[in-house]
């Protein structure tokens, strides 16, 4: 195991009826702008029941912005900003999933970037785009944050980080700072049981690829964060399918939600090589085409593994065994390693299939013609060091693309 430093202040506030925690959580003289999506939170009644709870005491100016898209978008949460400094906001409040958590976090960092010599407030465009393509790393300053969760998927509630969409620049890019930790997250499984099916089995999935990308590298002798990594699994395996059966099931959502929010907390990569091929790739089909994030993820996920299965061979069979109990074939035969880890494989291509999500390309109704943009787009973005060994170069991205064209079923 690598030395490490583990870090996570992040208070969360779990289980039904705890919005109205948030008169206790958020200062009583704050400036709140409470940020959120879509409408949905509007329809389901949540921002309503936000609202009551930030007015149950003390003397809360309470502002909204709404419309933060599924992939948050740069020149939206730019207005969020402006609107920060024309109102003098001293606290965000994310009332959503992991696009408007991940976007309220850009905007918490990106306030105090104003354009030069500006006496309204207004956020410097260059200024932000140049910290963006930069991580986000070198601010010092931010708002404070908190958040509501309804869509688990992300992990964004519990960590530093999150990912913003450019759609002029056609570009999705990562960032992090640890500023950016929510002073408090509130985790209700019960709004989650309005969720459309198509974001819950995405959550699931976003979640299981979270957990892989930080598992499925090479063996560290990270006994901790291994056992965790295939625990975690296991559970959205059973969880993914048992909600799909019953969505109702309160239960299953509440271990749903809290298996995506550990999933990304920072705690199984601890110590440990993480490779985030599959992300970075998948981050371009969803900037190019429009392809929910998660969906990405199981595309490309299966042909990583097998372009990638030489350098994670040990993991690979650490994972069919731990994970999926494949050691022997029915007849008690032993299988050949190389058999071993397809049938893992099968077995990850099947379960998202379970779940109504695509494993190739040609189910996203792409062809080959899509392979030379996404390279592109990598090689702009400078995403040429992929892998825990910073080995998988444009190359072996296209092969990986290649290799999604077509499922093997």
């Amino acid at each position: 195991m690598n030395n490490f430093q583990y870090y996570n202040p992040v208070r969360i506030v779990f289980g039904e009826g705890q919005i109205k925690k948030l008169s206790e959580l958020v200062p009583t003289d704050a400036r709140v702008l409470i940020t959120y999506g879509g409408g949905s939170a509007q329809r389901t009644g949540t921002l309503d029941e936000v609202k009551e709870a930030l007015s149950a005491n003390g003397n809360r100016e309470i502002f909204e912005f709404g419309g933060i898209e599924a992939n948050p978008e740069f020149t939206t949460l730019l207005k969020a900003a402006d609107m920060v400094n024309e109102h003098n906001i001293d606290f965000l409040l994310a009332v959503g999933g992991g696009s408007v958590i991940d976007g309220s976090k850009f905007v918490a960092l990106v306030s105090s970037l104003t354009e030069d010599g500006s006496t309204d407030g207004t956020v410097s465009r260059e200024k932000a785009w140049d910290a963006l393509t930069s991580y986000c790393k070198n601010i010092d300053s931010a708002i404070n944050l908190g958040a509501v969760l309804t869509i688990p998927a992300t992990g964004s509630e519990m960590n530093s980080g999150g990912v913003i969409n450019h759609s002029e620049r056609q570009a999705k890019l990562p960032f992090g700072n640890p500023l950016t930790f929510p002073k408090f997250s509130i985790l209700d499984p019960t709004k989650t049981l309005t969720l459309p099916e198509r974001q819950v089995m995405n959550g699931v999935a976003d979640a299981f690829v979270h957990v892989m990308e930080q598992y499925l590298t090479y063996p560290i002798n990270a006994k901790v964060q291994d056992a965790f990594s295939e625990s975690l699994l296991k559970i959205l395996i059973e969880e993914g399918k048992a909600v799909k059966a019953d969505p109702e099931n309160l239960e299953t959502r509440k271990n749903i939600m809290w298996t995506a929010t550990m999933a990304l907390n920072g705690l199984i990569g601890t110590g440990v090589p993480q490779d985030w091929t599959t992300h970075m790739i998948g981050h371009e089909l969803t900037s190019l085409h429009a392809i929910d994030h998660a969906r990405t993820l199981t595309i490309l996920l299966p042909s990583v593994i097998r372009e990638l299965k030489d350098s994670k061979k040990d993991k690979l069979l650490q994972y069919a065994r731990n994970v999926w109990g494949i050691n022997n074939n029915d007849s008690g035969t032993d299988l050949d390693d190389d058999t071993i880890i397809e049938t893992a494989i099968v077995h990850t291509e099947n379960f998202f299939r379970e779940l109504g999500l695509p494993v190739s390309l040609e189910d996203a109704e792409l062809d080959k013609s899509a392979i030379d943009p996404i390279i592109k787009q990598l090689e702009a973005h400078k995403m040429v060091k992929l892998g825990e060994h910073g080995k998988n170069d444009l190359a072996v991205s296209r092969r990986i693309l290649e290799r999604a064209l077509t499922s093997k079923a």
